[in-house]
C-alpha cells in the first residue's frame, strides 16, 4: 500500500525561527565567555516589540541589545533575565539532568542526511526559494510513495507567477539531478503557491513568534515522534538539547552498525539523576537496549563537545542533517 508523507519548512525570517535565533545567538554569547554559563533564554516577540525572560547563571555579561537588533532590527526591546534556581543547580553541580524529559533520536537510510525524504525535500526547496526571497516564507512536500504529490509554497515579496516557475524548476531538478537518490519524481506535482494571495507583510511585523514553536520542523517531520522539548536558548546541561543531540547520533551509529533502514532511539532522564532511566533502540522493528556510551550530562557535553559558541545556525533550519556537528558523524 502507497502511503501519503508531508512535512513543511519554514524560512529563517519567519516569526518563530527569528525567536530561535535570538535564544541561540544569546546563548553562543554567553558561551564564548564561559563554557559553563547555564543559560535558559526565551524570546517572544511580534508588532515591533521584543520580550526576553529566562534564567543565566555565568560569569560574563554579554551585551544582548545589539544581538537581538542583528536579527530582528529595530525593534523595542524588555529583558528580563534571572539567575537559575538553586535547587536546579544543584542537581546540574553534582552532573546530573537539570530537569525530566524524553528525548527521541531517529536515522534513515533513505536520504543521504538520513532523514526522511519528505522533510529533505520540504526543507531544500525552501531553502532554494529564500535564496531568491530572503524573507518570511513557508514550503511544504507531500509525497505518495517517493513521488511528490503536491507542494505548497509561500513566500513574503515573491510574486505568484515567479514563485510558480521557481517552484516548477526546483520540482524539475529534483527528477533529474535529486540530492535524495530517488527516480521516477512526478514532474507535475498539484502546486498552491501562495494560496491566500500575494503577501509583503512578514515576519514580526504579521504575525508573533515564540521560541520552540516549530519542534516538529526542528526535528524529523511529522512521521517522527518528539520527546516535546526544545532545544533552543539551552545550554547543554539541559538534556532537551543535548540528549537528543546525543540520540541522534547513536541512531546514526546503530543504522550504520547494523545495515539497518531506520533506527529510533528513546532517552528518558529524571532531574537530578545522571544516567538515563531508559536508553532503548529500535532497529528495524527490533528493540534493543543502547549500550557503549556515556550517557551521563558530562558525558554527552564531553563526546559531542557542546560547549561551544555554535547554536545560533542550529536554530535555522532543523538541528539534523547538517554536516560540521558532532552529532551527525557516525562512528560505527
Amino acid at each position: 500500500m502507497t502511503h501519503f508523507r508531508t512535512a513543511e519548512s519554514v524560512s529563517p525570517k519567519h516569526p518563530d525561527k527569528l525567536c530561535d535565533q535570538i535564544s541561540d545567538a544569546i546563548l553562543d554569547a554567553y558561551l564564548a565567555n564561559d563554557p559553563d554559563a547555564r543559560v535558559a533564554v526565551e524570546t517572544v516577540g511580534g508588532h515591533g516589540k521584543i520580550f526576553i525572560t529566562g534564567e543565566v547563571s555565568n560569569s560574563s555579561h554579554p551585551k544582548i541589545e545589539p544581538i537581538v537588533r542583528r536579527i530582528a532590527g529595530d525593534i523595542e526591546l524588555n529583558i528580563h533575565l534571572a539567575k537559575q534556581s538553586s535547587e536546579i543547580a544543584s542537581g546540574v553541580d553534582a552532573g546530573g539532568a537539570g530537569d525530566q524529559g524524553i528525548m527521541v533520536g531517529y536515522a534513515c537510510n533513505d536520504t543521504p542526511q538520513k532523514l526522511p525524504l519528505e522533510v529533505v525535500l520540504a526543507r531544500d526547496l525552501n531553502q532554494t526559494l529564500f535564496k531568491r526571497w530572503p524573507h518570511d516564507g513557508k514550503t511544504q512536500v507531500t509525497l505518495l510513495g517517493n513521488e511528490i504529490h503536491s507542494i505548497v509554497a509561500s513566500f513574503q515579496h515573491a510574486p505568484h507567477d515567479e514563485l510558480k516557475q521557481a517552484v516548477k524548476e526546483w520540482a524539475r531538478i529534483q527528477n533529474y539531478v535529486s540530492p535524495c537518490f530517488v527516480k521516477h519524481r512526478n514532474t507535475n506535482p498539484t502546486l498552491h503557491i501562495n494560496p491566500a494571495g500575494d503577501w509583503q507583510q512578514g515576519g514580526f511585523d504579521a504575525d508573533a513568534g515564540l521560541t520552540g514553536r516549530k519542534l516538529v520542523v526542528d526535528n524529523y517531520g511529522p512521521r517522527i515522534p518528539i520527546g516535546g522539548g526544545c532545544f533552543s536558548g539551552k545550554d547543554p546541561s539541559k538534556v532537551d538539547r543535548s540528549a537528543a543531540y546525543m540520540a541522534r547520533k547513536i541512531a546514526l551509529d546503530y543504522l550504520a552498525r547494523f545495515q539497518a533502514r531506520e533506527v529510533y532511539i528513546y532517552l528518558a532522564y529524571a532531574i537530578g539523576y545522571d544516567q538515563p532511566i531508559e536508553a532503548s533502540a529500535v532497529v528495524d522493528g527490533v528493540e534493543k537496549q543502547v549500550e557503549g556510551y556515556d550517557l551521563s550530562p558530562r558525558g554527552i557535553i564531553a563526546a559531542l563537545h557542546l560547549q561551544r559558541p555554535m547554536y545560533e545556525q542550529t536554530a535555522r533550519y532543523g538541528h539534523f542533517g547538517h554536516p560540521g556537528f558532532a552529532w551527525e558523524s557516525s562512528s560505527s
